[in-house]
């Protein structure tokens, strides 16, 4: 073993930072094994100088990022401070004076990842981000290199566990959505603005990552087709166990049919009971891969938290160091199918429409024509009415995105229609 250490730049000591830091200290010996040398934290850049950081050097802590990653002795350096910017800046910087990156970003990773890929290629330098998707979860490495030989299709998952932790406390309690909200924040699983999780943000930052991998093609953040669950309700989750599905909100990566194009899209859906996504409960995560050779395959675990996070930051870090010591680096962007994006119109899945309508002969009728009219084939229909006012709930056949929207629009034209209630997709069959 080399005794001159590998130093490190940490960016950011907050939740996840100040585990990181943590554990090269704890674990420095064992880390010192893995690697051939010793790594040393040799900065740490926060915003507030002040606060009292535990088991942290003062003299290392600094608020002026930059002249910590253009110092020139630093090889490696783990970005935590999250956004756009700095972040971006501070990330080529580093690459620039020849160290390599570890970062958790994934909303900067799903806006520019190609640039940073072409950063890091451009100054021979590694750029690893396994936390940015899935917290502990080993889900990048097994897709950029255990699966490469393979050929994904499909890439579905549950990536954000404030939401799934909020989807399953009204299934299993009957909460209503804000109930569940109440609780996750108390709990400490919600931000205070809880919008990015709860509106799919999160979670489509992450499907982009997934898809530019399983599908060796860029996507970016605005390729992905986003919808929040704020307006699941008790009512949607009755109708699920009716069908013997639960509701989740998932990432949905696919490769369509023919080979030539990719969709990615972050939803509520419903899902059959019998997936293995649906026993998925509280703050956790899981993601589901389908591929020609390996089948199908499921990772699951804690997919946010300091100490998870952390554990993906520190795997990256002995990846890098190591190859800092062979002189060689790791996978970087594969992109070279260059497959076609497609818009959330051509996906192809299931439906379940709940209708709020007049409780009188013909309705039926008129409702089932206007599926017709737009080539959505009816699977099922149930039917409840009282007062003069009924409830109409209707499951299809696959159709595309675009027939149904087109089907919705006619169907509220309808006089008999007073609403549509709710529209979920129905997934994993």
């Amino acid at each position: 073993m080399r005794t001159r250490p590998l130093k490190v730049a940490l960016l950011g000591c907050g939740v996840v930072g100040s585990e990181v830091a943590r554990i090269m200290t704890t674990h420095a010996d064992d880390l010192a094994a893995r690697i051939g040398a010793p790594v040393e934290l040799a900065g740490v850049a926060v915003r507030r100088p002040g606060k009292v950081r535990e088991g942290i050097d003062p003299g290392l802590v600094t608020t002026d990022a930059t002249a910590l990653v253009k110092r020139g002795d630093i090889d490696v350096v783990v970005e935590v401070i999250g956004g756009i910017e700095p972040a971006r800046t501070l990330i080529t910087t580093a690459f620039e004076h020849g160290a390599s990156v570890v970062s958790a970003n994934k909303a900067l990773l799903a806006q520019d990842g190609a640039a940073l890929h072409a950063a890091a290629e451009q100054h021979g330098r590694d750029l690893y981000y396994e936390a940015a998707v899935a917290g502990a979860i080993p889900l990048i490495r097994p897709l950029r290199e255990s699966l490469a030989g393979d050929k994904v299709n499909r890439v579905l998952g549950i990536v954000n566990g404030t939401t799934n932790f909020i989807l399953d406390k009204m299934d299993t309690t009957g909460a209503g959505y804000q109930e569940a909200l109440d609780e996750a924040t108390a709990l400490g699983y919600a931000e205070a603005d809880p919008t990015a999780d709860v509106e799919g943000f999160d979670a489509a930052a992450k499907a982009a990552i997934l898809a530019g991998i399983g599908f060796h093609t860029r996507v970016r953040l605005d390729d992905v087709y986003r919808e929040g669950m704020t307006e699941v309700t008790a009512a949607d989750f009755r109708s699920a166990k009716e069908m013997g599905c639960t509701i989740k909100l998932l990432a949905i990566c696919e490769r369509s049919a023919d080979g030539t194009s990719v969709t990615a899209r972050v939803h509520p859906a419903m899902i059959p009971l019998t997936h293995p996504l649906a026993s998925v409960r509280g703050a956790y995560n899981a993601v589901f891969v389908e591929s020609d050779a390996a089948g199908q395959l499921m990772f699951y675990g804690p997919g946010a938290g300091g100490s998870p996070t952390a554990s993906a930051v520190l795997g990256d870090l002995v990846a890098v160091c190591r190859n800092r010591l062979s002189g060689t680096t790791g996978p970087g962007e594969s992109a070279y199918a260059d497959l076609t994006v497609s818009p959330m119109g051509q996906v192809v899945t299931r439906y379940h429409i709940s209708l709020d309508v007049a409780d009188k002969p013909g309705v039926l009728a008129q409702v089932a024509t206007v599926f017709a009219e737009h080539g959505v084939s009816i699977d099922t229909v149930r039917q409840q009415g009282k007062d003069g006012e009924a409830s109409l709930v209707v499951v299809t056949h696959r159709a595309s995105d675009a027939s149904l929207s087109g089907t919705v629009e006619a169907l509220r034209k309808l006089d008999t229609v007073r609403g549509v209630a709710s529209i979920m997709r129905v997934e994993g069959e």
